[in-house]
């Protein structure tokens, strides 16, 4: 127990009184330590928490300058004063300008005896010290015996949260990589998750690599990274822990780290299974629909349409200036990094393929249900490797979609991130892989006769809405607002100007993709306003 000024008025033989009626709110003060000083003005050199002792050698009596005195004590921190009083010593009894300064500035005052030396008092507060130190451990080394025999069991996520919780009294919850709750404490009557996601998100965005705290709603929020060489997973503790709890929190976190490490190589036969499912699932070109849904559902993956998704399992140039790692490392990296895919996809089924023809190392082949947020896994367990997402497909079919998925891989290297075919986006792919200043170039030279027109931008809009309704003139006249045959005039107005033919498909695609140029942002800086100019 943290030694408080009234310990030291109980402790016998030190025969400390108070000089005036200190209310017990005041008494009730921590005291870190004891010092001496005779100094007119002691408080820029305490710390706070000290009992300050004084013989009173230099104090003021003048109440301006006794006020000044005890405001300097007072303001550097001092749990309170103490006075020593005796024969030879200048005061016998505390003086009424000193115990009225100390009064209004509410600092207890105190006195001390003749036949008690201070250096009795200093020994006293270092001797309660030592006590609360010594208590600390003893409370520590009880918890860390505690959570090692409930890490001791055959489940000892659970036990260990709950030791930790009754000892400590701090919430305890652990979460998966993504966040996901993976056990909590019977007494924790549930971790604010919603309020400590954004907490969450930085600590596993940042791997093995450190902690964060904050304070949300009153309560203090801390997650700790759990793993050994890589991230298994998260610990979230809701509260304020003591000196014995903090300095528990290591070994907290490496009984955890050690019990998901554990569910890690628990887990290899279950991944194996379910990689020799997929094989299966993609080795049959033919394979029946039931037969396709009994092999995902024997996986707990129930969904009506699945996709499938393929990563490399590092990303180009990561061995840039040395030699590339050997194929039993590639190989194991893939393992991992699979092994983490699989923990985050519920249902999932993920596999290693060796190097092939189209693709230099091994790669991560994964089917998942169409609903999962493959781009939010795959930025946070493979990310800047490249990985294609194959369109949503019935499972007898996802075949069709893996094969999307590998051949998309080409197009995540060149930009940088996850590719995913949808027939929506095959456009967007095509555009963001081309040169900014190239693209609106090309526009220009489809569209620019028409900037040159009076209603150009008009006669633009108008030949946008055409086109992304499929040439249907009645939907294009209620989009715009305006009777169908003023689309047509329009429309025939911008073919004259342009020389195109709404019924060619070459004239019909380079219009679209011009409009699509021009819809999709500014031109490249230096490029000017993306239009042409007369000569």
């Amino acid at each position: 127990m943290p030694l408080r000024i009234s310990d030291l008025l109980d402790r016998p033989g030190l025969h400390l009184t108070v000089a005036y009626d200190v209310p017990p709110e005041l008494l009730a003060r921590t005291v870190e330590a004891a010092t001496v000083s005779d100094l007119p003005a002691p408080g820029k050199w305490l710390q706070g928490g000290e009992l300050l002792m004084t013989i009173g050698l230099l104090l003021p009596m003048e109440p301006a300058a006794c006020r000044a005195y005890v405001r300097d004590v007072a303001e550097g921190g001092a749990a309170c004063l103490a006075l020593g009083l005796g024969q030879g010593l200048p005061y016998q009894e505390a003086p009424a300008p000193l115990v009225t300064a100390a009064r209004e500035a509410g600092l207890p005052l105190l006195t001390v005896p003749d036949e008690v030396p201070f250096i009795a008092v200093t020994k006293a507060v270092f001797d309660a010290r030592a006590d609360e130190q010594r208590e600390v451990l003893h409370r520590a080394f009880a918890t860390q015996r505690r959570l090692t025999a409930a890490a001791a069991t055959s489940d000892g996520l659970r036990p260990m949260l709950e030791e930790w919780t009754a000892a400590t009294g701090v919430g305890a919850t652990v979460l998966d990589p993504l966040g996901r709750q993976l056990a909590a404490g019977e007494r924790e009557a549930g971790a604010p998750l919603g309020q400590a996601r954004e907490l969450i998100e930085r600590v596993a965005a940042r791997g093995l690599r450190g902690s964060a705290s904050s304070t949300a709603g009153g309560q203090q929020l801390e997650v700790q990274p759990l793993g050994a060489r890589r991230l298994r997973g998260l610990l979230l503790l809701t509260g304020r822990p003591d000196d014995a709890a903090r300095s528990v929190v290591p070994g907290l976190v490496s009984l955890l780290s050690l019990e998901l490490e554990r569910r890690h190589l628990r887990d290899e036969p279950e991944r194996r299974r379910r990689s020799a499912l997929l094989s299966e699932l993609l080795a049959d070109e033919d394979l029946p629909a039931d037969r396709a849904r009994d092999l995902l559902a024997s996986a707990g993956l129930t969904a009506e349409r699945v996709r499938a998704v393929v990563v490399e399992a590092a990303p180009p140039g990561a061995h840039a200036g040395g030699p590339p790692p050997g194929a039993g490392a590639a190989e194991g990296a893939a393992q991992e990094m699979a092994a983490d895919l699989a923990l985050a996809m519920p249902g999932g089924l993920v596999r290693v393929r060796a190097d092939s023809a189209s693709v230099p190392g091994p790669v991560i082949e994964a089917v998942v249900g169409e609903e999962l947020d493959v781009h939010t896994v795959l930025g946070r367990f493979a990310p800047h490797c490249p990985a294609g997402i194959g369109p949503a497909a019935a499972p007898e079919a996802v075949r069709v979609s893996l094969h999307q998925a590998t051949g998309l891989l080409a197009v995540s290297r060149t930009s940088g991130r996850p590719a995913e075919a949808r027939q929506s986006e095959a456009a967007r792919l095509l555009l963001d892989l081309g040169d900014r200043r190239t693209l609106h170039g090309y526009a220009d030279t489809v569209l620019g006769p028409l900037d040159l027109a009076d209603n150009g931008e008009e006669l633009i809009a108008t030949l946008a809405a055409w086109l992304e309704t499929g040439g249907a003139w009645d939907a294009t006249s209620r989009r715009l607002g305006v009777h169908r045959h003023t689309v047509r005039n329009r429309l025939d107005k911008a073919m004259d100007l342009t020389g195109r033919r709404l019924e060619d498909p070459d004239d019909r695609f380079d219009l679209w993709l011009a409009t699509r140029i021009r819809r999709g942002g500014a031109p490249a800086p230096g490029h000017g306003d993306g239009r042409m100019t007369a000569p």
